[in-house]
């Protein structure tokens, strides 16, 4: 033994845990933060913020239940540090709302029933919106490359997939 000890006093867990503070624009308001910088933005969300609709299922990046966006882009919440995301805007299913209507995405999801228990549904929609914000005619191929991160055990993803596209139809049309 090398006759060193360690000690678990909270003065030393103190120094341990780094905080940073960040402004990030959360569902479209500008939010400060003062947040642990090892901790995971789905944590932030879930714990601190109170926001639960963004769901954890594998906490290592493969199920896809944690999508939120990113400065646009879809990304798995379970793998981004809070310290990261001074300046970001995040969006998370709680925000996908067009005022009080739901966005085009959310009622075709509905309507052609692609939510079944509901746990991937708040990735599903995620994914499928970031997928329309860059692509508004996506093929079905496209479809279900874009969704192919985002797990779902019930659906079989038929109806996923003619959610989406139902949802770009509606999309092109309103513009």
């Amino acid at each position: 033994m090398s006759g060193i000890q360690y000690s678990n006093t909270p003065a030393l867990q103190k120094r341990l845990i780094m905080k940073k503070k960040i402004r990030i624009t959360l569902n479209g308001k500008r939010t400060d933060l003062d947040v642990p910088t090892h901790r995971l933005l789905l944590d932030l969300l879930r714990d601190e913020i109170g926001l639960t609709g963004t769901k954890e299922g594998c906490g290592t990046g493969d199920c896809g239940a944690c999508t939120v966006l990113l400065n646009g882009k879809a990304v798995n919440s379970c793998l981004i540090f809070s310290g990261e995301l001074d300046g970001a805007d995040v969006v998370t299913i709680e925000g996908l709302k067009i005022g009080p209507e739901l966005h085009p995405v959310q009622q075709a999801f509905i309507q052609d029933g692609g939510v079944q228990c509901g746990y991937c549904t708040s990735g599903m929609l995620r994914m499928s919106k970031a997928l329309l914000d860059e692509n508004p005619d996506p093929s079905e191929e496209e479809i279900r490359f874009a969704i192919s991160g985002n797990l779902c055990r019930c659906t079989g993803y038929a109806k996923i997939v003619k959610a989406v596209q139902d949802a770009a139809a509606e999309l092109r049309a309103r513009r």
